[in-house]
């Protein structure tokens, strides 16, 4: 595993797939790891670009993966989606997203802090009580009219 220059990882909750690939596009690894096995792994592989596909929990995993020492590298779905190959799975996903990282116009999310996080998560809350307050009103409104 030495040849590893890019490994992209599927998130899940439970169960990570991993695909490493070589600077040439041969397949390095290929694996199915829990969440303990997946730090453990990583944190035995050489430095090389993780690539992960961005959604809710990528974030996290990138600060974790950046932590160890990799390049962390978030990847928009709608980027990886052309890459699959095959039906889609875990296993093929892991694979589409190294294909994706491997090519070089390809275009990164920024990993966030978690404070950048938190308060994203304040906004939107926020957004969603002024929303639900004005839906109330409305609905109110229609049945005093009534």
């Amino acid at each position: 595993m030495e040849n590893v220059s890019i490994a992209g990882i599927d998130l899940a909750k439970r169960s990570f797939q991993l695909h490493g690939a070589a600077a040439d596009g041969s397949v390095a690894f290929r694996k199915k790891l829990s969440r303990p096995q997946l730090t453990a792994f990583l944190s035995e592989l050489p430095r090389c670009v993780v690539a992960v596909e961005a959604c809710a929990t990528s974030h996290y995993s990138g600060r974790e993966i950046g932590k160890l020492g990799h390049e962390a590298r978030l990847i928009p779905p709608v980027y990886v989606k052309p890459f699959v190959k095959r039906q889609k799975n875990d296993a093929n996903d892991a694979e589409a997203i190294a294909e994706a990282a491997s090519r070089p116009t390809m275009r990164y999310v920024s990993v966030k802090s978690a404070e950048q996080q938190s308060q994203g998560m304040v906004f939107r809350a926020r957004d969603l009580f002024v929303r639900q307050r004005s839906q109330l009103v409305n609905a109110l409104r229609g049945h005093l009219a009534e």
